[in-house]
């Protein structure tokens, strides 16, 4: 990853100490001018390669326990001849649908029995197609099957409980949202106010990118300056396996 690129190893160990220091995130245009460097083109890349050893890292481990399970539309940037006769909503070329995986463990106050969840970690992978047998193939490589699933009534995930030990369902509504899939969607939100702050438009085929960049900073929310090593540690791993 490293070996055959044009930038010094010490703006990569610059760069990744911009990206793992901001919690929520740098533009490729402020950490070129913090980098000092002329081309635009060549910092957006090595970003994108950190994002992508960010995203193999998580890749390494499933959820387990109780895992929240959903789906949220996620806009990207598309093309001015797209725009003409642009579809609204679920299918619209401007929205990518995105499965949202949350591992959340039930909580209750020994003295007032009131009930939460605390979370843990999370997974979010961009969907190619509404089809079920992505959603199984999603399932499958990122959740355990010793694992309690929690999602709505959707067609698309009547198989999930082929690949789990049970597989809660619940109609979907405000109350489901706020109750049965809470982790998941203050995540959707959280991300979707992220990427729309500081890249402004993404394109779709680079979406998974920024959001396995969300979730790897989202999973180490209590490293604190150990970040940045956890970063080195896991671009290390990606070019031995490389």
């Amino acid at each position: 990853m490293m070996e055959n690129a044009k930038l010094p190893f010490r703006k990569w160990y610059l760069a990744m100490a911009f990206m793992s220091f901001s919690k929520k995130g740098i533009s490729a245009t402020e950490l070129q001018r913090q980098l000092g460097h002329n081309r635009y083109e060549s910092v957006w890349k090595m970003m994108h390669k950190i994002r992508k050893a960010m995203g193999n890292r998580d890749a390494l481990y499933k959820l387990s326990d109780m895992v929240e399970f959903d789906e949220g539309c996620f806009e990207t940037e598309i093309s001015q001849a797209s725009r003409l006769n642009l579809k609204r909503g679920r299918g619209s070329k401007r929205q990518v649908n995105v499965a949202v995986m949350a591992e959340s463990t039930p909580l209750e106050e020994i003295d007032s029995g009131k009930k939460s969840n605390h979370c843990r970690y999370f997974k979010m992978k961009v969907l190619e197609s509404y089809e079920k047998e992505q959603i199984n193939q999603i399932i499958e490589d990122n959740i355990a099957e010793k694992t309690i699933v929690f999602s709505d009534k959707s067609t698309s995930y009547v198989d999930i409980a082929k690949f789990v030990e049970v597989h809660v369902t619940e109609k979907s509504s405000k109350e489901t949202t706020t109750k049965t899939l809470p982790w998941v969607h203050i995540a959707i939100s959280n991300a979707k106010r992220t990427l729309l702050g500081i890249y402004h438009k993404i394109k779709g085929k680079y979406l998974q990118l920024y959001l396995d960049e969300f979730c790897y900073k989202l999973n180490r929310r209590y490293f604190g300056e150990k970040l940045f090593d956890r970063l080195t540690i896991a671009m290390t791993n990606n070019l031995l396996v490389q």
